[in-house]
C-alpha cells in the first residue's frame, strides 16, 4: 500500500527544501565535522522561515560519490548531520544517501526518526559518472517491512547526471519504478543539478501513470514554479534557495521566500 505524501509531508502539494551537508568524514573536502552540523542547522533553520514544507538532508559534499554502498564515516556523518536538523526544526525530513545507497537512507532514516528516502535509481540500471547505478528496490523494500518504519519511498525515474540504457523510454521506466518497485513517489528531473525539468518528461510519466505522485526534481524556480506545479504534486529544491543560485553554496532566506511564495500561488 502506498503511503500518501500528505502523511509524509504534513501537505498535499510540498515545497521540500535542500540540505546540503558540506563534506562528511572520509571525503576528499572534509574539513570538521562541527562546520558541517552548524552549516546544516544554519540552511535548515533558514529553510524553515522561508516557508518550506519539508526538508531532504543529503551528502552533497561528499563527490566524488561511491556508486552503491557509502563507508561507516558516511552513514554516521549523516545521521550526526540529520540529527541535529531534527534539533531546530519539527518540519518532515527526508534522508538521501548519494550517490545511491537506499539500504542506508532507510537505516538513518529509522535511526532519526525521518518521513521518507530519495533514491536514485530504484529499479533498473543507468550509467553515471560513478558507473553503472543498480537499483535494488528488492533490498529496500524489506529492509523498510524489517525495520517496521512507515518511511516513504521517493524514487527518481532517469535520474540527473545519469543516462538510461538504450532502448528504455521514461513512461516505462517509471510504471517499473511505481508499479514493480513499489515507490510512494516518483521524482523526474532535469540532467543536472539545478537544470530545469522539462515538462514533457513529466507529462509521459503522468500519461503512463495517471495515479502516480510525481516530485520534480531539479530546476523549479519563483518564475517556473507556476508552469511545473501544473504538471506536478510538488517539488524538492535546492539551487534555486541558494545563493547565486548555486548548489551548495548555502541557503538565502530571501530566495526561500520568494519560491515559497510561488508555490502558494500555484497551490492557489
Amino acid at each position: 500500500m502506498k503511503l500518501a505524501l500528505r502523511t509524509l509531508t504534513g501537505v498535499d502539494r510540498p515545497l521540500i527544501g535542500m540540505v546540503h551537508l558540506r563534506a562528511l568524514p572520509g571525503a576528499p573536502q572534509h574539513e570538521n565535522m562541527t562546520h558541517v552540523v552548524a552549516a546544516a542547522c544554519r540552511d535548515a533553520e533558514l529553510l524553515v522561515r522561508g516557508g518550506v514544507d519539508a526538508l531532504l538532508v543529503e551528502n552533497y559534499g561528499d563527490a566524488p560519490f561511491f556508486p552503491g554502498s557509502v563507508p561507516p564515516e558516511t552513514i554516521a556523518g549523516i545521521t550526526a548531520a540529520a540529527l541535529a536538523v531534527r534539533g531546530v526544526s519539527e518540519l518532515p525530513l527526508g534522508i538521501n544517501v548519494l550517490r545511491n545507497d537506499a539500504r542506508a537512507a532507510i537505516g538513518i532514516a529509522a535511526a532519526v526518526g525521518a518521513a521518507f528516502v530519495r533514491v536514485n535509481v530504484h529499479t533498473g540500471a543507468l550509467l553515471a559518472d560513478q558507473g553503472w547505478l543498480t537499483g535494488s528496490a528488492h533490498e529496500t523494500l524489506r529492509a523498510r517491512a524489517a525495520l517496521r518504519v512507515r518511511v516513504g519511498i521517493f524514487a527518481d525515474v532517469f535520474v540527473k547526471h545519469a543516462a538510461p540504457v538504450p532502448g528504455l523510454d521514461i513512461a516505462d521506466a517509471a510504471r517499473d519504478t511505481w508499479e514493480r518497485g513499489g515507490a510512494d513517489a516518483l521524482i523526474v528531473s532535469g540532467a543536472a543539478t539545478g537544470a530545469p525539468t522539462d515538462v514533457g518528461r513529466v507529462a509521459a510519466v503522468r500519461a503512463a501513470i495517471p495515479a502516480a505522485v510525481i516530485l520534480l526534481g531539479s530546476g523549479v524556480t519563483a518564475e517556473n514554479a507556476p508552469l511545473l506545479l501544473a504538471h506536478a504534486d510538488g517539488a524538492i529544491v535546492g539551487s534555486a534557495l541558494q545563493r547565486e543560485g548555486r548548489a551548495g553554496a548555502g541557503v538565502e532566506l530571501e530566495r526561500v521566500q520568494a519560491v515559497a511564495a510561488a508555490f502558494r500561488a500555484a497551490r492557489g
